[in-house]
């Protein structure tokens, strides 16, 4: 049984917070931001909406989407490294929020490769025929373990949500292949403690290895070769590291998602987040093969390659 995406949502704060607002409280420029990241503005959560808060909202946009109910939903599962409390956990929040009272519900812990993770896991229990309607959300408030005063990470992080049914689709399509790997002698270079704490020279360095190199095997593993991708959703975590997947891939500009601009790294919604706008803009289209890969703290990464459509 074929295991894919039924449908897809997004939800981001209203609140945009600029380059040029973050030149008034840290030492930093619009242009060193742009240039070295991409990034031109980000959103940002009030105080009293949480992660599950987010979570929801781009749920509901991916049931509506699914044509399905929330009742019929057996699993949810949140990848999240930014839970409003340590339990219960926000899958249950969510369970709760959306009525969907016969869910099952976890949450995934892989930093910004947890939506890849919620999805391979996802893949399984469809396959398996344990359950039909799977609901995995990758949500994250990063504005609350930031230092706003450190100007190497300040800058990159913003707020929001991604979401997607998952269930049977028809032949052909769905997930066709994966990867999920994790190096946990680099977790020194990407950590909390209060707030996030990154060596960006080494984590640059992995991202950009593991990113290229998973792209690829994941190619391998379905028997397609570069020719075949129609579009490629990174992890939305610094235009660098993003261009050197796409390079790897030997695709045009045009074929790789880049909401990074308007939303910065927004973790484990990055790449859902993203899905969801290229689908919006009509950028991915039925049966186009399509790569996603991220990478995240852990060290954590994933890739998937998935033929478009129900």
């Amino acid at each position: 049984m074929n295991a894919g995406i039924l449908g897809i949502g997004r939800y981001v704060p209203e609140k945009i917070v600029t380059n040029q607002d973050l030149e008034k409280i840290v030492d930093t420029s619009d242009e060193w931001i742009r240039t070295r990241t991409g990034i031109e503005e980000r959103r940002i959560a009030a105080d009293d909406m949480n992660t599950s808060h987010m979570a929801v909202e781009a749920a509901r946009e991916a049931i509506r989407d699914a044509g399905i109910s929330a009742e019929q939903i057996e699993l949810i599962l949140v990848a999240t490294v930014t839970p409003d409390r340590p339990f219960p956990t926000v899958s249950c929040m969510v369970q709760e929020q959306l009525g969907a009272k016969h869910a099952a519900a976890m949450d995934v812990s892989a930093a910004c490769a947890g939506f890849m993770y919620g999805m391979i896991t996802a893949q399984q229990f469809i396959q398996t025929g344990a359950y039909k309607y799977i609901l995995v959300i990758g949500s994250d408030k990063l504005s609350k373990i930031t230092d706003w005063s450190d100007r190497n990470t300040a800058v990159l992080f913003g707020d929001g949500a991604g979401a997607a049914v998952m269930g049977p689709v028809s032949e052909g399509r769905g997930i066709l292949s994966f990867e999920l790997g994790a190096d946990g002698t680099g977790g020194i270079h990407l950590y909390q403690d209060e707030f996030i704490s990154m060596n960006g020279r080494e984590v640059f360095k992995f991202a950009v290895r593991k990113m290229g190199d998973s792209s690829v095997r994941v190619l391998e593993k379905a028997g397609l070769t570069k020719e075949d991708v129609d579009f490629l959703v990174p992890h939305q975590a610094n235009i660098r590291i993003m261009e050197s997947a796409r390079q790897r891939l030997d695709l045009p500009e045009e074929k790789m998602s880049k909401t990074i601009a308007k939303f910065g790294n927004t973790s484990a919604s990055s790449i859902p987040l993203a899905l969801a706008e290229e689908q919006r803009n009509g950028r991915i289209k039925d049966d186009d093969i399509v790569v996603l890969v991220g990478f995240g703290g852990g060290l954590t990464w994933g890739a998937v390659a998935l033929r478009w459509g129900r």
